[in-house]
């Protein structure tokens, strides 16, 4: 355990007027803190002799102007059974931003300093309590959109990611070991056939490994949402679809053509799927200046897409717009909304098979699935939804007690140490001295440490703790 430094204190729960508020104290003079700020109902200093994890009614002072703050609960945790594994004091008052930040002011007068953010987790991990993997959940619980993506951030707060990557750890050390022990003492430990197992062995470990990297992509739409663009000719119907996506009119629709010339960002929750929304200017050729950028724009977005939904007016006959529209997307996944298919169809869905047919280059086509809608009508929505979860999950979207790697930091070590592994098939292959796979192996296993925070720098610890909230 690292030795406690100074007491810090923050406001933990969020600065706006709420039921409740928290002011967290931690370190080694936090109970003393504390206990200069909590009162029992007698007006008697009981924090420093108070019962461990038990909740304490009285009063908030500041002492400096022997005034009263608020009525609250306050409740110690001395080390190491606290979050920060160090001696914790948190003060439960009433949740108005000014109650909270006179608790706090009153802190700060007794001795403690303002925490930085994420400081309380980065003192868990730094004490031992947590690894880096289970400390990065913390802000991913916090940050989720979604009961999947809840669910994957408490698996991995649970310790899901740590085990396996712990077990994947010492499975490969085993093997360094035994290597290393054949070669200082070659007549107790027999390498005769091992090049066999050995190759067996890493081909399994790969395995596991390459397990968790094929749940990252999922993992990251999950996490992130789906980047989603609408894409179309003016006066298709995009604003339209997007507004019922919203629940809204978070964009303005006219019968005139060109009215959307910027991008216009919502996110959109489809039960546990999040699109990252965003609806384009109709893709036309313009003279208007303005138009011409919104149209730029839309194409830019287009290319960078997850996602790209393609709104076609089915009343109107494909045209050279569509087939520029067909060409650019055509490498994307792609959800075809046949708009205003309530109206007389001069577009059928073999006109549109056609259409990306005609367009494609024969490399890098990527599927699309085609819905009829008539959002005037509220149409087809419900298909649209079934028609994402297909495309990148599908068609469902439970949770489960499966790992899956939403974080890209963890992705990239998974492949390092994927990468190192194939050196070590290649040394076999190539009947390379034992001494090389060893090598190879502790790359590896360096790799796989840095997911836990085993084989990580200072730097990245702070650049890690530094996107944390305030107070956690």
């Amino acid at each position: 355990m690292m030795e406690i430094r100074d007491t810090i204190a923050a406001i933990a729960t969020g600065l706006t007027d709420s039921g409740i508020g928290i002011v967290r104290i931690s370190g080694s003079d936090a109970v003393r803190t504390g206990n200069e700020i909590f009162r029992s109902p007698a007006g008697k200093k009981i924090l420093c002799s108070a019962v461990d994890h038990m909740l304490y009614y009285g009063y908030a002072y500041d002492e400096s102007r022997d005034f009263v703050i608020d009525e609250v609960m306050a409740v110690t945790m001395r080390a190491p059974r606290s979050f920060t594994g160090e001696d914790t004091v948190e003060i439960q008052c009433h949740g108005g931003v000014l109650v909270m930040r006179k608790i706090l002011e009153a802190a700060l007068k007794n001795g403690a300093r303002l925490a930085e953010p994420g400081e309380f987790t980065r003192r868990a991990f730094l004490n031992g309590r947590i690894d880096l993997s289970r400390a990065e959940a913390v802000m991913d619980v916090i940050r989720s959109q979604n009961d999947y993506a809840l669910s994957s951030s408490v698996n991995q707060l649970k310790g899901m990611l740590s085990e396996e990557i712990k077990r994947l750890r010492s499975g490969i050390l085993y093997e360094v070991a035994f290597i290393e022990s054949a070669i200082d003492d070659p007549e107790h430990f027999s390498m005769e056939g091992y090049q066999e197992a050995l190759s067996e062995k890493v081909k399994a470990l790969t395995g596991r490994i390459r397990k968790l990297i094929d749940t990252a992509e999922n993992g990251r739409l999950i996490k992130e949402g789906i980047d989603t663009v609408i894409v179309g000719k003016p006066n298709v119907g995009k604003s339209t679809f997007l507004n019922c996506l919203v629940g809204e009119e978070r964009a303005i629709v006219t019968d005139v053509a060109g009215t959307t010339r910027d991008v216009l960002r919502e996110t959109v929750r489809l039960g546990n799927i999040c699109l990252n929304a965003v609806d384009t200017a109709g893709i036309r050729e313009t003279e208007d200046t303005v138009e011409k950028i919104g149209v730029k724009r839309a194409l830019k977005y287009a290319c960078d897409a997850d996602l790209v939904i393609y709104v076609v007016d089915a009343s109107v006959a494909l045209d050279e717009n569509d087939r520029e529209i067909a060409a650019l997307i055509g490498d994307k996944k792609r959800i075809v909304l046949l708009n205003k298919s309530d109206l007389v169809n001069k577009v059928t869905e073999e006109d549109i098979e056609n259409l990306f047919a005609e367009s494609s280059s024969g490399s890098g086509e990527r599927e699309f699935t085609i819905v009829k809608t008539s959002l005037r009508e509220n149409m087809g929505v419900e298909e649209f939804e079934q028609a994402v979860k297909e495309m990148f999950f599908r068609g469902e979207i439970k949770s489960s007690n499966e790992i899956v790697i939403t974080n890209m930091r963890h992705k990239k070590a998974l492949e390092e140490a994927c990468e190192s592994l194939a050196l070590v098939e290649k040394s076999l292959e190539e009947g390379m001295p034992e001494d090389f796979y060893s090598i190879d192996l502790m790359d590896a296993y360096a790799s796989l440490g840095r997911i836990i925070g085993e084989e990580v720098d200072d730097d990245l610890v702070e650049e890690i703790f530094s996107k944390f909230c305030m107070g956690k």
